[in-house]
């Protein structure tokens, strides 16, 4: 008997329904049988389905109640009826992931692997959320928007490059993997999307004494693109400032690494 639900706007939901693209995600993954998946968003069970049948650990995160029954019965038909399989009705944005952690082989807590396809109007706090957490993540894999994809993964000289990046970039590595067509979800999106991989960082490359300050002066060069450094940054930075940093001062924010970023912020920190 097949499960009816009607995608609620509320909720963000466009269901994944093209099997190519999801067997394209699990190759991703590549998921290991002894590896621990936490799934956000798992909503009809597109991608759950086939991760039950290879990985020993699955936890899902739904906050739609009325999606909770048919995710429990999903491991019942999977090829691992033995997973240790737990469904959460909770919300993401606000879930504590650090409950998840067990103490898997040779008695090592074992890293999340995070995948989920995420609603559009809550992927950048839930992912900066997540990173709260980056301590116990091995890696997280989303379907997002591709204008967002676009942003986290952008490099100096981008239009898409900003304050988002920087502050990304700062704690993980991403990788944009491949685009989605509107026609792979029901509803039909209106608008392109992808799958983006981020890798958090062990330790920082280049730490910043205060993680405030870094966001404070970045959010500043970006609010007035257009402008120099000298002019967006005045506030904090003089013309000897910046000889000492070995930062043109004529240069505009997208033309800065993160490493400069961070440079500047524990300068004036």
């Amino acid at each position: 008997m097949s499960f009816s639900h009607t995608p609620r706007k509320r909720f963000g939901q466009n269901f994944l329904k093209d099997e190519s693209v999801i067997q394209n995600i699990i190759a991703c993954l590549n998921p290991n049988p002894n590896e621990h998946f936490v799934e956000i968003g798992p909503g009809l069970g597109a991608l759950t389905k086939p991760l039950l049948s290879v990985v020993s650990y699955l936890d899902v995160i739904e906050i739609d109640r009325d999606l909770i029954e048919n995710l429990t019965t999903l491991n019942v038909n999977s090829n691992s009826s033995t997973a240790k399989f737990s469904v959460h009705q909770a919300d993401a944005l606000s879930f504590d992931y650090s409950t998840l952690i067990d103490k898997g082989l040779n008695n090592q807590e074992q890293k999340l692997r995070i995948v989920g396809n995420l609603p559009y109007n809550i992927s950048t706090p839930l992912i900066f959320h997540l990173l709260n957490y980056s301590n116990i993540i091995q890696d997280m894999h989303f379907m997002l928007q591709q204008e967002v994809v676009d942003r986290l993964t952008a490099t100096p000289n981008h239009k898409s490059y900003g304050k988002l990046t920087i502050m990304l970039q700062y704690f993980c590595q991403a990788t944009a993997l491949f685009s989605v067509e509107p026609e792979s979800f029901h509803p039909k999106p209106k608008v392109r999307s992808a799958i983006v991989r981020l890798t958090p960082f062990a330790t920082p490359p280049y730490p910043a004494k205060n993680l405030t300050k870094l966001r404070e002066v970045t959010t500043a060069a970006f609010n007035q693109r257009r402008k120099t450094l000298h002019n967006s940054l005045k506030a904090y930075l003089n013309d000897e400032d910046f000889e000492a940093l070995s930062i043109n001062p004529n240069l505009r924010a997208e033309q800065l690494t993160v490493e400069e970023f961070v440079r500047i912020a524990n300068f004036v920190e």
